[in-house]
């Protein structure tokens, strides 16, 4: 490994001690200290990689919030109808938030908590609203469109927040159902 490949797995490393961190079941729980021992590398290191602790926060958020895009558009990618998009995007982010609870905190909750993050779920928005909009192909009206894509975007997240944190109290099999049900039927708003 080079210099710059072992630099990195450091990164990536504190970056999972983090997400452990600022998803912790009980919240955020970050500090300089316990990052570094969770990653099991001396502050030399973050320090190398990171400022101070609320830019690596930042950072942990964005990984996470890059990561949930990715795999969003990846998904509906390989789909045909809007039914199997709508199937496929909440499989996917039901997978990275809900199995993997630790990565929703980070990206759902942690933005209520955590000073850091006052405004990143806000600066994260419009590239989720933007992966909805593109996918209501039945919503002709180019405001209609926009406003139903913040709409599905906001009840989502409203959602998954409720699951993550217990206050909705359902099954996964009708939690997943209820989300897909929700965007298929966004999706018809453009033509009632």
């Amino acid at each position: 490994m080079t210099l710059e490949d072992r630099r990195e797995a450091r990164r990536n490393s504190l970056l999972r001690a983090g997400v452990a961190l600022l998803g912790a079941p009980d919240g955020p729980a970050v500090n300089v200290r316990a990052v570094c021992r969770a990653a099991s590398l001396t502050e030399r290191y973050f320090y190398e990689s990171f400022q101070d602790r609320d830019e690596f926060v930042r950072s942990v958020y964005t990984a996470v919030g890059d990561e949930a895009q990715a795999a969003l558009a990846e998904a509906v990618a390989s789909t045909e109808t809007a039914r199997e998009r709508a199937e496929a995007a909440v499989d996917a982010f039901v997978k990275l938030m809900v199995d993997d609870p630790a990565m929703g905190r980070v990206l759902l909750l942690a933005p209520l908590s955590e000073p850091a993050l006052s405004r990143r779920g806000i600066d994260l928005m419009p590239g989720f609203v933007a992966l909805v909009h593109d996918q209501l192909s039945a919503v002709d009206d180019e405001v209609e469109k926009q406003l139903v894509a913040v709409g599905v975007v906001g009840a989502l997240t409203t959602l998954f927040i409720g699951y993550l944190d217990g206050t909705v109290a359902a099954s996964r099999e009708q939690f997943v159902a209820h989300c897909v049900t929700l965007v298929v039927e966004a999706n018809k708003a453009g033509h009632e």
